[in-house]
């Protein structure tokens, strides 16, 4: 398994204005923001899923660390997504606490199950699940769950129509000993709910019963 160390280049909610200047989010950052970083970067996870430091939004709070990860499969990507941690060490009211975790995850889909009215609310669950699973316990989770159709025409008419899911979402994780959250432990869980929404099989024995997205058509060549 790699260490976590992505490639979205549009914006998600505030998350495409990056602090060029500090792409790592820790100068001169309060201890507790440092040892949450920490723990991200010593996460260990499975080899199918890419994850590098990517510069982080500067506006949403005073500090912030972000990552973005790819699952790939040969050459081929299936998903990709974005991490970002934000921390204000005064609390924010709409957190309820002085962490979040916010993200982006996007997957492409057949269409046929693009068009399930259900899908948006198992994918929500899927996010809660995830962390459920890891036994960790969070606050004020918020998102949405997107669905969106490309259909080509003149020059492009010989491409078959595309389905994409798109996952936007936020939490505050429960702050540990000396206010740290269990990032490293956040960090696994979202990486399972990337890999479900990959269509990857489940990473162990334990999550045989865990259900994900059939294999998508034409995934993304590297």
């Amino acid at each position: 398994m790699a260490a976590a160390q992505g490639r979205l280049s549009d914006g998600a909610g505030g998350m495409d204005d990056a602090n060029e200047g500090d792409p790592d989010g820790s100068t001169s950052a309060p201890l507790p923001f440092r040892a949450a970083v920490d723990a991200l970067r010593a996460t260990r996870l499975r080899p199918q899923i890419e994850v590098e430091p990517t510069p982080a939004p500067k506006r949403l709070a005073p500090f912030a660390y972000a990552l973005e990860a790819t699952v790939v499969d040969g050459e081929q990507d299936l998903a990709d997504g974005r991490l970002v941690l934000l921390h204000d060490p005064a609390g924010h009211d709409a957190w309820h606490g002085t962490f979040r975790l916010v993200t982006l995850i996007r997957a492409e889909l057949e269409p046929e199950m693009a068009a399930d009215p259900l899908l948006p609310e198992v994918c929500w669950s899927w996010l809660t699940g995830a962390l459920q699973a890891r036994g960790l316990t969070y606050g004020e989770p918020s998102g949405t769950v997107t669905r969106a159709s490309s259909h080509y025409f003149g020059g492009l008419a010989e491409r078959p129509a595309a389905s994409q899911i798109e996952i936007r979402a936020s939490w505050t994780p429960r702050e540990g000993l000396g206010g740290v959250p269990d990032t490293g432990s956040h960090l696994a869980s979202w990486c399972d709910l990337l890999a479900q929404v990959a269509g990857l099989p489940p990473a162990g024995p334990g999550d045989a019963s865990v259900v994900t997205l059939p294999q998508r058509r034409g995934p993304h060549s590297r």
